[in-house]
């Protein structure tokens, strides 16, 4: 998600997770985000301020009184200037101040103060996580609204195995992603496909294709930060799983037609955003076929269309087509979302610069069944996903 524009304050509180920290900074700053870092004192015990100063640009906030500090930030509270407010780690002892309302440090003040968003990541002892004291006032947060990002079960600083070390950064930052993105894609669920398939020849070689997935998984992310249920379906690619999604793992052009035709009756979208194998071998050899003569010919089948077999079911879902091709783009895009009965086609020109497969931007073409369409420019595939969810949204709308 690009966070160009938000303002983030976050809070960092005593314990050894402290680390992880300066990796979600970097997370946040690399989207673009304004970041002020605001530090208990038993913080600065872990990492010194400098170390979040230098990675965020701005001046660190270690007290609640400090007029110096004050000034630099041009008598501007953070309470008011964040648009959402995260705390990682988030000890024990703070999130029981929070629970109590006691705002007793600038962190505790600042949560107090602001009506932005909260999102608590905690990291703690196990028997502490555990204790219904911490428990009750856990969710006694969540009743007030404050999201949390569970700790995850593993060896502990301390010695103890059990659940409460902190969230990996990546996964709090697609939480924070969700608490600022638009939730107009709540009850909705978006089926989207990903990556290339592979067709096996024999058990070493197959037929595939170039693409690397990206563009599936960012719509499969962006759906899920918009409040979707957002189911996978994914060829083979080297991409961490969307956080929150449910991902399901095919290889083949028949394994993808299978886990999709298993789930499309409770999706309400479909993005068909998967370079299927149109072809498979009609033989597969259960040995590796050994190099003989100088050429050598292999039999090909079609391979189920997937697309198609979609736009031909009554009732069907909203569904959203992809069309990478290397000339006459339009005719040919505008073909296909006549001929697989699309709402959508997300066309683009594979040998353009910028677009096509393994680079993580794209430029294309939004081709509507209206017969109208939209040029768009280069943008980066997580831009884009955002903008054909945007589109896919005025479609429901307009579907009633």
């Amino acid at each position: 998600m690009n966070l160009q524009g938000k303002t983030i304050a976050l809070g960092v509180t005593g314990g050894i997770a402290v680390y992880k920290a300066v990796e979600l900074l970097r997370l946040l700053t690399k989207a673009g985000a304004t970041v002020h870092v605001i530090m208990t004192r038993a913080a600065t015990e872990f990492v010194t301020p400098l170390t979040f100063q230098t990675l965020s640009g701005n001046p660190v906030h270690t007290e609640l009184f400090n007029l110096i500090q004050e000034q630099e930030i041009g008598h501007i509270s953070l309470a008011d200037r964040a648009d959402a407010l995260v705390i990682a780690p988030a000890t024990a002892n703070c999130i029981g101040k929070l629970a109590n309302g006691i705002a007793d440090d600038l962190l505790t003040t600042t949560v107090m103060a602001t009506k932005a968003p909260l999102l608590l990541a905690p990291a703690m002892n196990v028997n502490m996580y555990d204790h219904p004291v911490y428990q009750e006032n856990e969710q006694k947060l969540r009743r007030l609204g404050c999201r949390v990002v569970d700790p995850e079960p593993g060896l502990l600083a301390c010695g103890w195995q059990g659940k409460g070390r902190l969230a990996p950064p990546e996964q709090i930052f697609a939480e924070l992603c969700r608490v600022l993105a638009p939730q107009d894609l709540v009850g909705q669920t978006v089926l989207v496909t990903a990556g290339p398939t592979r067709e096996e020849l024999d058990p070493i070689r197959f037929i595939s294709n170039h693409s690397s997935g990206r563009m599936g998984y960012a719509l499969a992310q962006a759906a899920r930060q918009r409040g979707a249920r957002v189911i996978l379906v994914s060829g083979p690619v080297a991409l961490p799983a969307p956080v929150g999604v449910e991902l399901v793992a095919v290889e083949t052009a028949c394994q993808m037609r299978q886990a999709v035709m298993e789930r499309v009756a409770d999706s309400t979208v479909v993005i068909k955003a998967a370079a299927v194998a149109d072809y498979r071998a009609v033989l597969r050899n259960d040995q590796k076929i050994k190099k003989q003569g100088e050429r050598l010919t292999i039999e090909l089948e079609r391979n189920p269309d997937i697309l198609a077999e979609l736009g031909r079911l009554e009732p069907r879902p909203l569904l959203i087509g992809f069309a990478a091709e290397t000339a006459e783009l339009q005719s040919h895009a505008a073909a296909k979302l006549a001929a697989k009965n699309l709402d959508m086609i997300v066309a683009n020109d594979v040998t353009q610069e910028g677009a096509g497969f393994n680079v993580s931007t794209n430029v294309c073409q939004l081709l509507f069944r209206d017969g109208s369409n939209e040029p768009l420019p280069l943008m980066d595939k997580q831009e884009l996903a955002d903008l054909i969810l945007d589109r896919v949204l005025d479609l429901l709308q307009h579907r009633g």
